[in-house]
């Protein structure tokens, strides 16, 4: 059984770095690419209720997420969070660690050590 899941995107250095920082550390990681293996409605239900940082900050806000015409308007509610990431994957804020009833984004980097040690 693993210690720790991360929703990994393998061109991703962030997320790289979080893969290599659980090796490191001896961590049992279950590694998952989340672009491959989707997150459903309530998987992400789910992690928003392990979720430590605000729920908006799960969805990226970069070039795609302009470019499908959307705006902070339409990720502020919980609903609206889920729709568009079931919608858009890759808008998935990277990396994503959970354990048990925790989950965090691992941005900035130096946010990982710290979760997988606790």
């Amino acid at each position: 059984m693993s210690d720790v899941t991360i929703l990994h995107n393998r061109n991703c250095s962030t997320s790289r770095f979080a893969t290599e920082a659980a090796a490191s550390a001896g961590v049992a990681a279950d590694v998952v690419e989340y672009l491959k293996q989707p997150l459903d409605a309530a998987a992400l239900a789910d992690l928003l209720d392990k979720l430590e940082d605000p729920p908006t900050d799960l969805v990226r806000r970069d070039a795609f997420f302009t470019q499908s015409g959307l705006t902070d308007a339409d990720v502020q509610t919980r609903e609206q969070i889920i729709a568009v990431l079931v919608e858009h994957p890759r808008l998935l804020q990277r990396p994503v660690l959970v354990k048990g009833d925790r989950a965090i984004i691992g941005r900035p980097k130096d946010r990982v050590a710290d979760f997988l040690e606790s």
